[in-house]
C-alpha cells in the first residue's frame, strides 16, 4: 500500500512538471516570468511573486481536481462503477494520452491567449498579482495540459481514491519550474535563456518517452483487465 502511495505521489509530480513544460502551459509560464522579471530590481520581489504564483497553480489545481474526484467518489453508483471498471477505462485512456504525447493525434487548439489578457489586468495588484496569474493560468486548459490532467491526473487520483494529496502535489508539479525562474532571475536574466533552451530540449524528449511508458502499459492495462489473456 505505501509502495503505492509513493509510487503515485511520484507520478503526479512528474506529470505536474510535465504540464507545466508543455509548449501550451510553458507559454503562460513565460509570460508569467517575464511578469516576475520586471521585479528585477527588487530581488525579494521576485521570489515572492514566484512564490505565490506557485501558490496559485497549486491551489486552483487541488481545488479543480478534489471536487471532481469527491463528487465522483461520493456518488455510490458511479464510485461502484468505478472500483469495478477504472483498470478497463484505464488502458484505452492512457494509450490515447499516450499517443497525443508522441505526436500521433495533435490538436491545433492555442489556450494561452485569454489568459495572457487576464494577466495584464492584474499587474497594479503588487505580489498578489502573481497568485492571482497562478489560478488564472491553472484554469486555461489547452489539449495538452487537459489531456495530463483530466486524463492523467483525475484517473490516477480516482485509482488511489486521494481528493487532495495527488492533486495537491501535482500542483506543486506544475509550479516548480516557474519558482526556479523566479530564483534564476534574482541570479542571472542569461541563466533564464539557456536554462529555456535547456527545458524545451528536455520536454521533447521527456514528454515522448513518458507517452511510450502510457502506450505500453496501457496495452498491458488492455490485455490484463479488458481481453484478460495476460
Amino acid at each position: 500500500m505505501m509502495s503505492e502511495l509513493v509510487l503515485g505521489i511520484g507520478s503526479a509530480i512528474w506529470l505536474g512538471v510535465l504540464t507545466s513544460i508543455s509548449p501550451c502551459p510553458l507559454a503562460t509560464n513565460i509570460a508569467a516570468i517575464s511578469f516576475i522579471g520586471r521585479r528585477i530590481d527588487n530581488p525579494r520581489a521576485a521570489v515572492a511573486t514566484g512564490l505565490l504564483y506557485a501558490l496559485g497553480r497549486t491551489v486552483a489545481y487541488t481545488v479543480l481536481a478534489a471536487l471532481l474526484v469527491s463528487s465522483l467518489l461520493s456518488a455510490p453508483l458511479v464510485s461502484h462503477f468505478l472500483q469495478k471498471n477504472m483498470n478497463k477505462i484505464l488502458g484505452p485512456l492512457m494509450i490515447l494520452v499516450g499517443m497525443l504525447f508522441v505526436g500521433l493525434i495533435e490538436f491545433n487548439v492555442r489556450g494561452s491567449g485569454i489568459a495572457a489578457r487576464l494577466g495584464k489586468r492584474v499587474e497594479s495588484w503588487g505580489i498578489w498579482s502573481g497568485l492571482a496569474l497562478g489560478v488564472v493560468f491553472a484554469m486555461s486548459f489547452c489539449p495538452g495540459s487537459a489531456a495530463l490532467f483530466f486524463g492523467s491526473l483525475i484517473p490516477l487520483a480516482l485509482k488511489s481514491e486521494s481528493a487532495f494529496l495527488l492533486p495537491t502535489v501535482y500542483g506543486v508539479g506544475t509550479a516548480l519550474p516557474v519558482l526556479g525562474f523566479a530564483i534564476l532571475i534574482v541570479v542571472s536574466t542569461n541563466a533564464v535563456g539557456r536554462a529555456y533552451d535547456r527545458i524545451t530540449q528536455f520536454e521533447w524528449w521527456a514528454r515522448r518517452i513518458t507517452g511510450v511508458l502510457f502506450i505500453g502499459i496501457g496495452v498491458y492495462f488492455c490485455l490484463a483487465f479488458i481481453f484478460r489473456v495476460l
